[in-house]
């Protein structure tokens, strides 16, 4: 079996928070190109698949990159409120591949390197696991909306360092299945997912402008992430 995936990157021309974000400059290149530009250096990524109802995106694509496969995604699964778990499914009607990695251009610092370790964990657990999906570790004292505490005892203050981690799903990528998304009735998280940590720097997610303006300073800092 060769352990390589289909990149998934959906890509809709619409954002609420961001303006225009996945043609948004960062750092002097259209956001989605550092994701992409990530993927091609991996060995694991054996095709790219943007989905996306945007004509200025497919433009840009046909423009500065020749390895890419559009999907031109369908007004049915359109719109701000679509899950994405539908434009998956269309996705995977397509495409004649079983493993898949899917991932987001607002997620401009993860690293090939990264990809490659999360790609090559979920092959090696495939008989204990169905999926993978990156998370961040938590180690502070957290509160329901009724000020209950969830994951510590008030009286005790044990130390943050000293509390059994949570883990907080981050949105850079998820790894699966056709099978195991039929099995969770058309799901990216399996029935059986593991989970895979990423520094909290690589793994900042940007869904605002304050996450753009972060992100692009750090990749302007080249921390050597």
């Amino acid at each position: 079996m060769s352990n390589k995936v289909v990149a998934l990157l959906p890509m809709k021309g619409h954002s609420e928070r961001v303006p225009n974000k996945n043609l948004k400059l960062f750092y002097g290149k259209p956001l989605y190109h550092s994701i992409v530009n990530q993927l091609l250096l991996t060995k694991t990524i054996e095709m790219i698949v943007v989905d996306t109802d945007s004509i200025a995106i497919k433009d840009d694509i046909n423009k500065e990159f020749n390895d890419i496969t559009i999907i031109d995604r369908p007004k049915e699964i359109q719109g701000d409120l679509v899950s994405m778990n539908k434009i998956i499914l269309h996705d995977l009607s397509i495409i004649k591949s079983e493993h898949f990695l899917q991932t987001h251009s607002t997620n401009p610092l993860i690293t090939a390197k990264t990809i490659d370790t999360a790609v090559n964990q979920y092959f090696f657990d495939l008989d204990n696991y169905d999926s993978l999906f990156s998370v961040n570790e938590l180690k502070t004292r957290l509160y329901d909306k009724n000020m209950q505490p969830i994951n510590h005892n008030p009286g005790e203050l044990i130390r943050t360092q000293d509390l059994e981690p949570l883990y907080e799903e981050n949105s850079n990528f998820y790894i699966f299945s056709k099978s195991s998304f039929k099995n969770a009735k058309n799901e990216r998280i399996g029935i059986k997912p593991n989970y895979f940590e990423i520094n909290r720097f690589e793994s900042i997610d940007i869904d605002n402008k304050e996450d753009f303006l972060l992100a692009e300073a750090i990749y302007r800092q080249n921390i050597g992430l």
